[in-house]
């Protein structure tokens, strides 16, 4: 099984969750990314007020900017 210490997912149901798998945080990304969206960890290490959320509800690039805009406030 890949490194798993790191990742932050909390949706261990999740079949792309690195935990679930021996390839890492490939297969999240790739899904992610064909889906035009960002893992959750990204958007749990931009929140701290996401850091518990097992799912998050909308992971696209807009969704992550404008966090990442709002934080700035």
């Amino acid at each position: 099984m890949a490194n798993t210490d790191f990742c932050t997912c909390k949706n261990y149901s999740c079949k792309f969750n690195p935990r679930n798998h021996d390839q890492g945080c490939n297969l999240c990304i790739k899904i992610c990314l064909n889906d035009g969206a960002l893992p959750s960890c990204f958007f749990r290490a931009a929140s701290e007020e996401l850091r518990d959320v097992t799912v998050i509800d909308d992971s696209s690039y807009e969704a992550f900017a404008k966090l990442i805009l709002n934080n700035k406030k």
